[in-house]
């Protein structure tokens, strides 16, 4: 068998209303419950699995992978909903996308502080 990514567990003060702010924002399915985790299925059978933390919640980074076509209702549900959004992930470049490896990419933060992404081409793949 092939080595792959199945799941990973994110902290969060409210595990389902994190879940669920992911999910709206790509555009999936809504969470799934399973255990205490509220969990968000991605295409490539990884899931996101909120758990509920009231520990100091260390910062994370998500990235996924979309095609030209999703980037556009994504990038407008992040602007619908008036959240803060960086070409970089150091949040140098405020209001802007990227256009790294001839593709498009843009970070916003969840409702914990955690860095997500969109990108169309995986960096290093292009020009």
């Amino acid at each position: 068998m092939a080595i792959q990514l199945n799941h990973t567990i994110v902290p969060a003060r409210d595990p389902k209303a994190s879940a669920l702010f992911l999910a709206e924002l790509l555009g999936r399915e809504a969470p799934t419950t399973f255990g205490p985790f509220h969990c968000v299925q991605l295409d490539n059978g990884v899931t996101l699995d909120y758990i509920r933390s009231d520990e100091r919640i260390p910062i994370e980074h998500y990235a996924f992978l979309v095609s030209e076509a999703e980037f556009d209702p994504i990038f407008d549900r992040i602007r619908a909903r008036g959240l803060p959004y960086w070409a970089d992930p150091h949040q140098h470049q405020p209001g802007r996308i990227n256009h790294n490896d001839g593709g498009r990419g843009v970070y916003w933060p969840d409702r914990d502080g955690h860095l997500l992404e969109i990108i169309t081409r995986p960096y290093g793949s292009g020009a």
